[in-house]
């Protein structure tokens, strides 16, 4: 049987392993695209929305040559600022709730 000592020993390596783990997850990046690469969206491991980048094929297929580069990046700013708005918003509401749950208590890594 595991002494008190050796749960908290076990405990504190967990947690460093978790921290760990959440700095390798916030540093990689996660990415998909469609339209055969017309559009590519970016998050980091942890799920949280990094950019959203578009080819001009995205905006018209039948003729990309027609779309120019400011088009292109008006775009993409405006789809980075609503997405990256949305996120912040879910995330907030997320943690709201899950205070809610635990009483205010902070659990690392919860929230």
């Amino acid at each position: 049987m595991m002494n008190m000592m050796q749960v908290m020993q076990q405990a504190q390596k967990m947690q460093k392993k978790f921290k760990e783990t959440q700095g390798e997850l916030e540093k990689a990046e996660v990415i998909s695209t469609s339209g055969n690469g017309a559009v590519t969206a970016i998050l980091t491991g942890q799920a949280k929305f990094k950019s959203i980048k578009l080819k001009p094929e995205a905006i018209n297929p039948q003729d990309p040559s027609s779309v120019d580069s400011d088009t292109l990046e008006m775009l993409e700013d405006l789809l980075n600022q609503a997405l990256s708005e949305a996120t912040q918003k879910a995330t907030s509401e997320m943690e709201a709730k899950l205070r809610a749950i635990t009483g205010g208590i902070s659990i690392p890594g919860l929230f």
